[in-house]
């Protein structure tokens, strides 16, 4: 019993003075001289002044009533001291105000206080930064939301639209001459895409044409040493067949530059002009429908709920008739500046067509070449499609 009590003692106020001995270390000098180092002179009068108040009944009774109710937190201290230290190092718990404090002591009786405050710093600066960080993505999925909610809108009611249309319930604006304009377009379109296959097919075949003349004139001309009966012959025939080569290659110089012009016209300024015109019908659809939206809501009943969806619709219609109207004067525009284009390039393509043609057809190589020069076209030396032999490595 006395051993547990003195067990459970040892855990309150144990002072200990500057040189690790006890208050009392005068009345015992020999527990002193008994213990070789300072941690056993330590847990020696530790044991002897605990046994000391122990065995008197007053210490005793005071022991068992501690055990029993429990010390007071307000009144407990934190006593630390080291070997050879020059203070006794005592805490009251008492006078401390805030959060605990915990208090470690090294093996020489040293107090190391951690630093708690930061951790607790760090910890609250990650919660405001996840909770930023989560208040951004809740705004971002919001939008997305939004954006995805108008797009579902606006696609149902342009293909609410489309429907009425197409089985001849609904209205749709028209602008007979900007559809006219439109029409004629497609159509031009249309067959300049089926001049831009004919030329290329005309080319292919050209080229073939050439490299067979040129094969030809080789094999004359290889004939014409091996065959000395007939050298002059042969000779004749391989200059011809070399001299129609070497026009040939001029010709499919100034073909290529008008297929290259051609393309140009069809795919990338016609096509550029079409997709202006792609948006400007989209807009107009989209015109159509909310004109539609707002209509309805203007023939239904006029309460506090309808003149809010009312003056809703107002808003958007004024929108896509704005982007309507717009549209329409950029395909105006367009159109005028893509048929004085059409003009311009086809002039001067079909005129060098036409003199490169009847240029070689003639046998003229001057004109042919005169041509060329006119229209600032550069051949191309024999050779320059191959590969080099370090690219062919």
């Amino acid at each position: 019993m006395a051993d547990s009590m003195m067990s459970k003692a040892a855990t309150m106020e144990i002072p200990i003075n500057s040189n690790g001995d006890s208050r009392n270390l005068a009345e015992d000098d020999s527990l002193e001289q008994s213990c070789s180092s300072p941690m056993s002179v330590q847990a020696a009068k530790i044991q002897w002044s605990l046994r000391e108040k122990v065995g008197s009944p007053t210490g005793l009774r005071d022991l068992q009533q501690v055990m029993v109710s429990g010390p007071n937190l307000n009144e407990t201290s934190i006593v630390s001291g080291g070997y050879g230290g020059t203070t006794e190092g005592i805490i009251p718990t008492s006078s401390i105000k805030g959060p605990a404090v915990r208090v470690n002591t090294d093996f020489l009786g040293n107090r190391r206080i951690p630093n708690e405050g930061q951790g607790s710093n760090m910890h609250h600066g990650s919660s405001n930064s996840s909770m930023t960080a989560e208040e951004a993505t809740r705004g971002v999925a919001v939008e997305k939301f939004d954006i995805v909610k108008k797009w579902g809108l606006n696609t149902y009611k342009c293909t609410k639209q489309m429907i009425s249309e197409r089985f001849g319930r609904g209205s749709r604006t028209v602008d007979l001459e900007l559809e006219a304009q439109i029409e004629v377009l497609r159509e031009t379109k249309r067959k300049y895409e089926s001049v831009l296959h004919l030329a290329r097919a005309l080319t292919n075949h050209f080229y073939s044409m050439v490299q067979t003349q040129h094969a030809l004139g080789d094999t004359f001309a290889d004939l014409s040493q091996k065959s000395p009966e007939l050298r002059d012959e042969f000779g004749y025939n391989a200059e011809t067949q070399k001299l129609l080569c070497k026009n040939g290659e001029t010709l499919l110089g100034a073909i290529n530059f008008f297929v290259s012009s051609i393309n140009t016209l069809v795919n990338k300024t016609m096509e550029d002009t079409l997709m202006t015109i792609k948006m400007y019908e989209n807009a107009r659809l989209e015109f159509d429908a909310y004109r539609a939206d707002l209509e309805e809501l203007n023939m239904g009943p006029r309460d506090a709920v309808t003149m809010a969806r009312i003056e809703a619709a107002q808003q958007q219609y004024q929108i896509h008739k704005d982007k309507y109207e717009r549209l329409r004067s950029d395909v105006s525009i367009k159109l005028k500046f893509l048929e004085e284009n059409k003009v311009k390039v086809m002039h001067k393509q079909l005129l060098l067509f036409h003199n490169a043609i009847s240029a070689y057809f003639a046998g003229n190589q001057q004109q042919l070449e005169q041509t060329l020069k006119q229209f600032n076209i550069k051949l191309k030396p024999p050779g320059a499609d191959k590969p080099s032999w370090l690219e062919e490595q």
